[in-house]
């Protein structure tokens, strides 16, 4: 099935989610691995500018609720979040496969307050409903539910690899502050949110993080399994291969009216009509035609040698 055309209207909220090769556990939890992903994640968002309300690091994919400007500069943050954290990640295991399964995920969340909030407690709620941790603020990886409650900027390591591997061939090495440094990430509230004062967000996502502790409870009591615990998410085999990943089409959109759905259903379907209307000019040799705005165009064709 051919992937939908990356759709991103101007200064959208969006739902991002990468996964690993083969649902493999490379992003298993460390307190090093912590440290590195929050750095290349703050370094990313500070060079190429994204307003970041939340996100989760599993150990096989990750979550991210963000604010773009554009799907350029969301290709640009994620392009250099992924290959950078892969390179990370890979160098603590190593393992020199590739690392990600397929392109990161995009998927647009509508204005409405209840859909915002509905993807944030989804967002809020990994670690917990899969059984790994009892709350969410006992996920030992990179996860914004005690960044979110506190209210305190995040702070993750950065090391520049390259004047590290210079460092290392000189006579007289580097010391390492040279080349690492600390990057601080600052997490935007919600669209939805930013009208209210901080005490009461909160409060509100207090209220968030209780209700999934209460739903995880819950769901151990009746399938009296309580849950893996941080240790032994610890102690995961990262190389490990599940038999079977809970993965399902994803929508267009996220939206909690039908009346918003079908609002971004429309501007994708009047997207995707003015981009094959341009692709189709182009495939017949008009080198001038016009995509719409915000879209990736394909490669030019193939220039024939005259005669």
């Amino acid at each position: 099935m051919p992937r939908r055309l990356r759709f991103i209207p101007p200064r959208s909220l969006v739902e991002v989610t990468c996964r690993t090769v083969q649902g493999r556990l490379l992003l298993r939890p460390s307190p090093l691995l912590r440290d590195l992903t929050l750095g290349v994640l703050a370094r990313a968002a500070r060079l190429y500018p994204v307003e970041l309300h939340a996100f989760a690091f599993l150990s096989n994919h990750f979550h991210l609720l963000l604010t773009v400007p554009d799907a350029k500069r969301l290709a640009s943050f994620m392009n250099y979040l992924n290959s950078n954290l892969a390179r990370e990640a890979g160098r603590l295991l190593r393992w020199r496969e590739k690392f990600w399964g397929r392109r990161y995920q995009a998927i647009l969340v509508s204005g409405e307050e209840e859909a915002q909030l509905g993807r944030l407690r989804y967002l809020l709620a990994h670690g917990v409903k899969e059984g790994l941790v009892g709350s969410p603020l006992d996920w030992p990886g990179a996860h914004c539910a005690r960044a979110l409650l506190d209210g305190e900027p995040l702070r993750g390591r950065w090391i520049d690899r390259t004047l590290e591997q210079a460092s290392l061939r000189r006579r007289r090495p580097l010391p390492r502050e040279v080349f690492e440094s600390i990057e601080t990430l600052r997490l935007v509230p919600l669209p939805c949110w930013q009208h209210l004062s901080e005490p009461v967000r909160r409060s509100h996502l207090r209220a968030l993080v209780e209700a999934i502790e209460r739903e995880g409870r819950s769901r151990a009591e009746s399938t009296r399994q309580p849950p893996l615990g941080s240790e032994a998410v610890l102690h995961q085999d990262p190389r490990h291969e599940p038999q079977r990943l809970a993965k399902g089409p994803a929508p267009l959109a996220h939206a909690a009216s039908r009346a918003a759905r079908d609002t971004l259903r429309q501007a994708y379907r009047d997207f995707l009509d003015a981009y094959r209307r341009a692709a189709q000019r182009l495939r017949a040799g008009a080198l001038d035609a016009l995509f719409p705005d915000g879209a990736f165009p394909p490669a030019l064709p193939f220039q024939f040698p005259a005669g």
